[in-house]
Parts: C-alpha cells; sequence; structure tokens
C-alpha cells in the first residue's frame, strides 16, 4: 500500500471512531480507546470470533444504510422548510 493510501485508510478508520462514539464515551482517553480495541480483536479470535464478526458486520451495514437513507432525506426535507 502506498503511502497516500495509506494515509486515507488510517483517516477513514479514525471516523469510522469518532463515528461510532467511541471517542465521546472514553472523553478521548487513548489508552481506553486501545484497551477497547483489544478486546474486540481477543473477542474475534475466539471460538465464537466469525459469529461475532457477523454481528458486527451486520449492524455496521445497518448503520451505514440508515446513515445513507437519512442524508437522502434531508436535502428533501431541507427544500420543504425552505418552502415555509
Amino acid at each position: 500500500m502506498q503511502r497516500r493510501e495509506r494515509t486515507r485508510h488510517l483517516i477513514e478508520l479514525g471516523g469510522l471512531v469518532q463515528k461510532s462514539g467511541l471517542v465521546e464515551l472514553t472523553d478521548d482517553d487513548r489508552a481506553t480507546l486501545y484497551g477497547a480495541m483489544l478486546e474486540l480483536a481477543g473477542r474475534a479470535q475466539d471460538d465464537d470470533g466469525i459469529n461475532a464478526m457477523a454481528l458486527w458486520k451486520r449492524r455496521g451495514k445497518r448503520a451505514f444504510d440508515s446513515e445513507s437513507e437519512a442524508a437522502q432525506d434531508k436535502p428533501l426535507a431541507d427544500a420543504q422548510s425552505d418552502e415555509d
């Protein structure tokens, strides 16, 4: 992976951490965030890791879909409020 691609990838991952609400929940404590991620990695490596990752993937997809729908509805709602 080239440097620019890696940088973009890392920024996107940071955005996901922010989007998840973990930054606020941990009061931006890096040790807590890292510990939580290590815990997730440990759970993913357990015997039931495949099921856990499938659950996390479903939840993530639903969240992305919900955000996408909200973003599509927003211009419509904004246009309607401008008419008032």
